[in-house]
């Protein structure tokens, strides 16, 4: 049983693709950044190189798998216990995980990793995944419309996903070239009143068949009239149109307006993830 660490991204999709969309709901944010990856190369989320890893069982089968994409957090998939605690191990270790100052993970695995990696850390975020059981229309529905976003609303996206990424914490600014390739495969959805936009929200190509949805972003001076609702309601439906049997997305657990309006819809909670950082 052993960690294998690299950067090498083609290694890596060989050796624990499978295992990561075995478990595509769970393992739902590795799938989308590997994407990434592959359609827009090793900086579309920056600079530095980033490094991934699995966890090989006793009986040689890989059952678990993390990356980082600095200057984000070390993502950790859904790992069998044994991987956790060897994980915690090679914190201190491998030379690969030695400048990693923050972890995403499910909670469970994240207790486990805080308290072996040896330095002082606190929970920085808490976010809930929810998975799309039956989808339910806003009651009262919102005044307005849902339409495709197009190039021409480019310059939009761009200010409302800065926005989102600043009172998120998200590091990075917006990127042009996300938002293209989402506008490529129409999964950017405007909600409309009065002809003016006023929320937004995208979702993640299919992959394995399991959708994510996010961004969703209203900007504060037209929050509280049911808009982020729409257009999640509707970019739920444009994501099954695109082929996914699943659709999930993330939610804050500071943020309880947005827990209820997506309990609301339909979404169901699967599992709490927390970010840990160094302190």
């Amino acid at each position: 049983m052993t960690w294998t660490f690299t950067h090498d991204l083609a290694a890596y999709l060989a050796a624990a693709g499978p295992a990561v969309t075995g478990e595509p709901v769970a393992n739902t944010s590795l799938l989308t950044v590997t994407d990434a990856l592959e359609r827009r190369g090793l900086d579309a989320y920056g600079s530095a190189e980033p490094f991934f890893g699995w966890w090989t069982a006793a009986d040689g089968s890989v059952a678990g798998a993390l990356l980082r994409t600095p200057p984000h957090p070390l993502l950790i998939g859904a790992l069998p216990d044994e991987a956790v605690r060897a994980l915690g191990a090679a914190l201190a270790t491998e030379p690969l995980l030695a400048g990693v100052d923050a972890l995403n993970a499910r909670r469970c695995d994240a207790q486990v990793l805080a308290a072996a990696w040896g330095k002082p850390s606190e929970v920085t975020e808490e976010n809930r995944l929810y998975r799309l059981t039956g989808l339910i229309a806003p009651d009262p529905a919102p005044a307005g419309r849902a339409r495709l976003a197009t190039p021409a609303d480019l310059p939009l996206l761009l200010d409302w996903a800065g926005a989102f990424k600043r009172e998120t914490g998200e590091p990075g600014g917006p990127s042009e070239v996300f938002l293209r390739d989402r506008l490529s495969y129409g999964g950017m959805l405007l909600w409309e009143d009065a002809a003016a936009p006023v929320s937004m929200a995208g979702f993640f190509r299919p992959i394995g068949s399991v959708s994510r949805v996010g961004p969703v972003y209203t900007p504060p001076e037209l929050r509280g009239r049911g808009y982020a609702a729409g257009v999640t309601h509707a970019v739920s439906e444009a994501a099954y149109a695109a082929g996914a049997s699943e659709v999930l997305l993330y939610t804050d657990l500071a943020n309880p307006t947005s827990n209820g309006i997506y309990r609301r819809l339909g979404y169901t909670p699967v599992e709490d993830r927390v970010e840990v950082a160094a302190v």
